[in-house]
């Protein structure tokens, strides 16, 4: 069978090719692609190439697929996988198969998996280290965002306590406790305010920082304080550009005792020293946003870590069980991930939103990998639109919907684009 794909060749060198697929083996699924989320990492691996930690030296010679944020269809599967799997079946994928003791992963060391393509090969590692999971929703866009959602999941699990006097790590976020999240308002920190509003281990206190107020009111309006106090949540926004002196604004917010969980969400370094600064007793920095800079370093207060009992976690993804989370609050209605949306576009849009994602202003960028369609903000469509019938009918649906993309929207856009 053919495929389509995105594949990498080396820094910068990203192409889109039409090639053959190899035969379907007895322990692999055949699968068709359609959406997958464009992520920071691959952003980051486009440009490291081979010298990224999961992508193979060869690529130059065997290339490998980007996209790891993916859902689509099973075609067919082979033997081994008969029991467990079946044509028809919707999937969603687990890149992060840390199981397996390797950085090796879909959507970076493979040539026949990856997020962008139409069609892929499932190899027998990604079902042995039970990283396919059945999708049984009607639209597919939620199970693509099932894996960021995972990441930041995984994330405050990571976070950890210790009560005084012991040695015992009591994982996860302190309930009841205070928690900021600073560059906060991007797609993930937007997942993360989703997050931590609608699970079960609540913050008693939410403090959100960026320095950008468009991205502070946009995250203002998808979650108010006022909805945040009926989940038993004081939430505050803050614009930390604004403010003469905002690691003590911040404190005092808190009460002036400081934070019990402090998220980073932008490898910045003056981000991660007001971090440190605002943590309190037992306090602990979740270091989220991976840098590209393989030497990036920040200053931490040593003097708070031995007196006052900080600590820093990082993560780099989440693993099944916190992507089966994921899926499951998303089908009880509890968090809703397609907030993080704000772009859109076929598979020949995807070189171009990779190589200048941080470039590119808004959330997540949503690519329907069996279509043809350059970039586009859901803000603009009522502007393009006016020159573009298809365009016109996408902004009638997401406009009534608060320019949140939805199923509806999914459907319009698989019936009426061009394929590629």
């Amino acid at each position: 069978m053919k495929t389509k794909a995105v594949r990498i060749y080396g820094k910068k060198d990203l192409r889109l090719e039409e090639f053959d697929l190899p035969e379907m083996k007895d322990n692999e699924i055949l699968a068709q692609v359609i959406s997958d989320s464009i992520c920071m990492s691959s952003h980051k691996a486009s440009l490291q190439g081979a010298d990224h930690k999961r992508v193979p030296d060869d690529i130059y010679i065997n290339p490998t697929i980007i996209g790891h944020e993916f859902a689509g269809v099973i075609l067919d599967v082979g033997k081994k996988w008969k029991h467990k799997f079946r044509k028809g079946q919707k999937f969603s994928i687990q890149p992060a198969m840390a199981q397996t003791g390797s950085l090796d992963a879909p959507g970076y060391s493979y040539r026949y998996i990856g997020g962008d393509a139409t069609h892929i090969i499932i190899p027998n590692i990604v079902m042995e280290a039970d990283c396919l999971l059945q999708y049984d929703g009607e639209a597919f866009f939620p199970a693509s965002l099932s894996e960021p959602m995972s990441c930041i999941i995984g994330a405050f699990h990571a976070s950890y306590h210790i009560p005084p006097g012991t040695y015992k790590h009591e994982m996860g976020i302190r309930k009841g406790g205070k928690m900021a999240i600073l560059a906060g308002v991007g797609p993930m920190g937007l997942g993360a305010i989703d997050y931590a509003l609608h699970q079960d281990r609540k913050p008693g206190l939410l403090v959100v920082t960026d320095v950008d107020d468009s991205r502070l009111s946009r995250a203002a309006c998808l979650f108010t304080p006022e909805h945040a106090a009926k989940e038993g949540v004081r939430l505050f926004y803050v614009n930390t550009a604004k403010i003469n002196d905002p690691e003590k604004h911040l404190r005092e917010l808190s009460g002036g005792t400081g934070y019990d969980d402090v998220f980073i969400f932008a490898p910045v370094k003056p981000v991660i020293e007001q971090g440190d600064a605002i943590l309190g007793f037992d306090g602990c920095l979740n270091f989220f946003a991976g840098p590209t800079d393989p030497e990036f370093k920040a200053e931490f207060n040593f003097y708070n870590v031995h007196y006052a009992f900080t600590h820093i976690v990082g993560t780099s993804g989440g693993n099944t069980d916190d992507m089966r989370e994921s899926l499951k609050l998303m089908g009880e209605g509890k968090i809703n991930p397609a907030v993080m949306i704000t772009h859109v576009g076929g598979l020949d849009a995807v070189i171009d939103a990779t190589l200048n994602l941080p470039q590119i202003p808004g959330g997540k960028k949503l690519i329907y990998t069996n279509i043809s369609m350059p970039l586009v903000s859901l803000y603009k469509l009522g502007e393009m639109g006016k020159t573009d019938p298809f365009l016109a009918g996408l902004h009638e649906i997401v406009s009534k919907n608060d320019y949140i993309w939805s199923l509806e929207a999914e459907k319009y856009i698989l019936a009426h684009a061009d394929p590629i």
